[in-house]
């Protein structure tokens, strides 16, 4: 284990709460926030010190600068839903009031921003980390916001998760179209990532000390929307979902991993979707 004993994560949901708990068996202390007072007791019984935090245009709650006083900061405030027509408005500002109640802690060094492959839109073919950002969704577009304005600081070391589709846990992909018609793009590419593996490469971010990067998260193998989701139904025992033409999307992007892998010395404990 580094030297890094502290760590807060704002946001203790689907991701940050087993995350945090992973952390706290690894011996480091771990601070975490909520928006629901009813989750404070959950939290503290896997060992996180819990924190009541709301995120607007500024933020609201108890002890906000001790749970700031930290090491390392990891940001998963997710910008809400993907046709949310304010959160390219609203949520660049949740992220400028993060900094500035962030900026007041003596011990903070290092950021950890958790965003998405949303950010390249509908680029086509192979994505990496060099690909011009073009989203096509409000959140997407608000992620970007949020990007450049976490990359224009000079305070902490910063480095960016963009996070393919996330699953595992309660987000069983069986769910995701299950029952529907006429779902369009049959051959597109899937680009997912499991809970289990984004856990586990954010542990490599903090053992080997890799800051001041960007890299895509997401599992090795890209298997077409239709078979995919159709297995996956199967598996529930679910309706699977009718394609309306079976060839749509079959140029779409498929988003690679390759630099992380290479720089993180990382092999995925979930490489192939169809084995979720």
């Amino acid at each position: 284990m580094t030297n890094i004993q502290q760590i807060a994560i704002l946001g203790c949901g689907w991701l940050g709460f087993p995350l945090g708990k992973k952390l706290v068996q690894e011996g480091y202390s771990v601070k975490g926030s909520t928006t629901r007072e009813a989750k404070l007791p959950l939290i503290e019984a896997v060992g996180i010190q819990p924190f009541l935090i709301r995120v607007e245009t500024s933020l609201m709650g108890n002890d906000l600068p001790d749970f700031f006083e930290a090491d390392i900061l990891v940001l998963n405030l997710p910008p809400g839903g993907r046709k949310n027509p304010e959160a390219v408005r609203q949520h660049p500002a949740q992220i400028a009031a993060i900094l500035a109640e962030a900026a007041k802690s003596q011990r903070l060094k290092k950021v950890l921003f958790i965003s998405s492959t949303g950010v390249y839109g509908s680029a086509i073919g192979k994505v990496t980390e060099t690909t011009p950002l073009q989203p096509d969704t409000t959140s997407g577009r608000a992620l970007v916001e949020a990007e450049n304005l976490l990359s224009t600081q000079k305070k902490w070391d910063l480095t960016i998760l963009r996070m393919a589709g996330l699953v595992g846990g309660e987000r069983h992909p069986g769910r995701f179209l299950a029952g529907k018609k006429d779902v369009l793009g049959a051959q597109a590419p899937i680009n997912l990532v499991h809970l289990d593996d984004c856990i586990a490469v954010i542990q490599q971010i903090f053992h080997q000390e890799i800051w001041g990067e960007v890299f895509n998260v997401c599992a090795d193998e890209h298997p077409n929307k239709k078979t995919f989701y159709t297995l996956q139904t199967n598996k529930l025992g679910l309706e699977a979902p009718v394609f309306s033409h079976d060839q749509e999307g079959k140029d779409e992007k498929w988003v690679s991993n390759e630099k992380l892998k290479a720089m993180l010395h990382y092999t995925f404990l979930h490489p192939d979707p169809m084995q979720f």
